[in-house]
């Protein structure tokens, strides 16, 4: 949360010239209802299911279509998300700051965010998440950069559009 996924994609896809899905976004058209409240009514274990489904959808249209894909903070814990990746041979991008810039920057963001409550908590979340965004196949630290700069350096690292 508040690493800059959506921002970053978005930017990242402009440079590569990709297509963009935040699949957030499109759980909540799907659903007909925010990811708040998705977790209100019907917890976490149920919003990950639904995550899953929809990036089965979007990861088994033909294999030729690249696209740049921003998955929430918590998918890439599911392991049945995480398998699903693995499979498809997706290349994943950790986009990494000190978890006291990202409660900030989560604060700073509209929107319910029901696992953004208190630093501790989030500092926790973070510690307890950190070790399996580490297995991605590129880490950016993103702290203290702009968006551009960031998505430059993905985009560089990749090897995508001019970097």
């Amino acid at each position: 949360m508040g690493a800059g996924k959506s921002s970053i994609g978005l930017a990242l896809s402009r440079k590569a010239n990709l297509p963009f899905v935040e699949l957030d976004e499109r759980i909540e058209v799907r659903e007909g209802r925010t990811i708040a409240r998705i977790f209100r009514e019907a917890g976490e274990d149920a919003f990950r299911e639904i995550e899953h489904r929809v990036l089965r959808e979007l990861l088994t249209t033909p294999a030729s279509t690249s696209r740049i894909l921003a998955l929430g903070g918590g998918a890439f814990m599911h392991p049945s998300i995480l398998q699903l990746i693995q499979e498809k041979t997706c290349t994943t991008v950790f986009l990494d700051a000190p978890p006291d810039e990202l409660f900030h920057r989560c604060a700073q963001q509209p929107g319910e965010r029901p696992l953004c409550q208190n630093l501790n908590d989030f500092r926790n979340l973070y510690e307890a998440r950190r070790e399996r965004y580490l297995a991605a196949t590129l880490r950016v630290d993103t702290g203290g950069k702009d968006i551009e700069t960031v998505a430059a350096e993905v985009a560089c690292s990749l090897g995508l559009g001019k970097g």
